[in-house]
């Protein structure tokens, strides 16, 4: 009843996987991931112990393929789970029960594992596997979005459409630096759930992630001067009193400015 992407960056920093389902909430029950791990989807008759039992795992330094075959071989429901695997290094993989609803099934390559089951046919995981490989040069979150999206296009679970999920982890990636969380965001119950979390991943993209230096614009001149104004009109003492507000303190950076923050302001309307 699901369809899903586990993935690694191609530095191999990042781990994650991507998830939709005609099913509440999916992001709840399927993905499992730790930075310098591994990462995996449960599901079909999804065993939740599968998530802190293949991160153990994983631990100890196991390939993707023993991960899921001590899995597997100690589950006597094994016949109707479906899972996938990514250690950091290495190729992913996957496993589809006999008696998992059709179709089901899955394809792996180095760094990823792609499955699913209820699917309107294996054109959704084929789909899947040509954006991924398609998409190297993208970041791990729209990379395995854009697979996820591939695989939704192409008829995705052949019962319809209800939630999505997206978790991925690096190393020091979380708000502040504080944790490894890359990105967790949820789609839990929408009629266009794969489509909706496109936009949550550009919000994202905007609040959280760093801004590049080399388009850094620095405040000087004219344009610190309409920056001061800007803010003073909105009724802050500073640039970073606004940002503060706006949620966008992850993008500020010392004497300049994001373009991306400076689009924003001049934006932003006074309150009345």
């Amino acid at each position: 009843m699901t369809f899903s992407i586990v993935g690694r960056s191609a530095d191999g920093q990042s781990l994650g996987v991507a998830v939709a389902s005609k099913f509440l909430a999916v992001g709840a029950v399927v993905p499992a991931a730790v930075s310098g791990v591994g990462a995996l989807a449960t599901q079909a008759f999804a065993n939740l112990a599968f998530r802190e039992q293949g991160l153990a795992l994983l631990r100890t330094g196991t390939a993707a393929a023993d991960v899921i075959a001590g899995l597997v071989a100690a589950d006597p429901g094994r016949a109707q789970r479906q899972v996938g695997v990514v250690a950091p290094t290495g190729p992913g993989a996957s496993y589809t029960g006999p008696e998992c609803f059709a179709w089901a099934g899955g394809v792996t390559g180095d760094g990823y594992a792609i499955q699913g089951n209820i699917l309107t046919g294996p054109e959704v995981v084929a789909e899947m596997e040509r954006a991924w490989l398609a998409g190297s040069a993208l970041s791990l979150p729209r990379r395995l979005h854009a697979a996820l999206a591939a695989g939704d296009a192409a008829g995705g679970d052949s019962r319809g459409r209800q939630s999505a999920a997206l978790y991925s982890v690096r190393h020091g990636a979380g708000y502040g630096g504080a944790t490894d969380t890359e990105i967790d965001l949820r789609v839990d119950d929408d009629p266009d759930p794969v489509g909706r979390m496109s936009q949550l991943i550009s919000l994202w993209e905007l609040y959280f992630t760093k801004p590049d230096p080399t388009t850094l614009l620095p405040l000087v001149d004219d344009l610190a001067h309409e920056v001061h104004e800007r803010v003073t009109a909105l009724g802050y003492t500073s640039l970073a009193a606004w940002a503060g507000v706006e949620n966008l303190e992850e993008r500020l950076a010392d004497g300049a400015i994001d373009p991306l923050v400076l689009e924003q302001l001049r934006a932003a309307k006074p309150k009345p």
